[in-house]
């Protein structure tokens, strides 16, 4: 089969040995898959354990192909997530996810456990349903969960464009939610009102973006944040006394030096969160389903120009998810 494989060499679209699964594994014959900014950390070499060679892709949408199996034969999201605890408070230490060190989406069959596939939403096309699972599955707990966001409340959502961001809005938007958002750039503020009914929003490259949050939404009662850094500080100005931010990642990098008196003085409570529980992805996509939500997909390219598609990411240029067809 083909896949898209990175070795010490980089990436390349070569054929590798057909799947083999083992008791309780299904086959997927796997229709599209999503990209996420995991994989681009694992190609420039930032993320911790990288084994290689290695097929890359956690995200999956594509038909169960196991005969004699109940789920042969239907349209399914593959659930990234490896032996989560079975506490769901917390990732066991044995747990991994798909596209490094185990196999990827990016291919054209993965085998997976049974219980990590789920039935595709309807309304979904496979291209949707491709960007559903990592993505989606973070922002699912650290808004619902972590943030515990619910209707009616003010939610600062930074970094809009990227997947995680993207979801994180449409999940607030449709529990009740105003949200307000933050981007380098202009043209995603535009557009996130436009396709996701944002409320505001303020460049985070401007000195003053905190204010000009405040002035428009008058108080934030959470922020989820994806980036870290020297803003953190400004989302601790800006949540409101007893307020939540919930932290699923740190692309900007370390915070140089924290404000900690905000945190103890406004009783802040500050909840991390990476990706979810087998039980988090069951709520998810009964949540899609429930208020129908579509994922913005930004571009599509075929599994050939892969490379394409991992310079789009690598760009930060996109407005959503980056979606890969394996079916050509």
């Amino acid at each position: 089969m083909r896949a898209c494989v990175l070795t010490q060499e980089g990436l390349s679209v070569a054929s590798v040995p057909d799947p083999q699964p083992t008791a309780n594994h299904v086959v997927v014959a796997v229709r599209t898959a999503g990209l996420n900014r995991r994989d681009h950390w694992i190609t420039v070499g930032k993320y911790p354990g990288v084994r290689l060679p290695v097929v890359l892709g956690s995200d999956g949408c594509g038909v169960v192909d196991a005969e004699g199996h109940a789920l042969d034969g239907q349209r399914v999201v593959i659930d990234p997530s490896m032996s989560w605890d079975a506490t769901t408070d917390t990732q066991g230490s044995d747990y991994q996810i798909l596209g490094m060190p185990l196999q990827g989406t990016l291919a054209e069959r993965i085998a997976v456990p049974a219980g990590n596939v789920h039935t595709a939403p309807r309304h979904c096309s496979d291209a949707e349903a491709a960007a559903l699972p990592l993505a989606g599955i973070t922002a699912w707990r650290a808004t619902a969960k972590r943030a515990a966001v619910r209707s009616g409340q003010h939610v600062l959502v930074t970094g809009i464009g990227g997947g995680v961001a993207t979801f994180a809005v449409q999940i607030a938007k449709a529990m009740g939610c105003k949200v307000w958002v933050t981007s380098s750039k202009t043209a995603n503020l535009e557009r996130a009102a436009q396709v996701l009914g944002t409320d505001g929003g303020a460049l985070y490259t401007e000195a003053d973006w905190a204010k000009q949050i405040l002035s428009q939404a008058g108080h934030i009662d959470a922020v989820i944040d994806g980036a870290g850094g020297p803003g953190f500080n400004d989302c601790l100005g800006i949540v409101r006394p007893g307020g939540t931010i919930a932290v699923y990642g740190a692309t900007a990098g370390a915070v140089p030096t924290m404000n900690l008196h905000r945190v103890f003085w406004k009783q802040i409570t500050i909840a991390g969160s990476t990706m979810g529980s087998p039980q988090d992805m069951a709520d998810w996509l009964a949540f899609v389903n429930d208020h129908q939500i579509r994922p913005v997909v930004d571009s599509e390219y075929m599994l050939s120009n892969t490379a394409q598609a991992f310079a789009r990411l690598a760009s930060s240029e996109q407005f959503g998810n980056i979606i890969v067809r394996i079916a050509e």
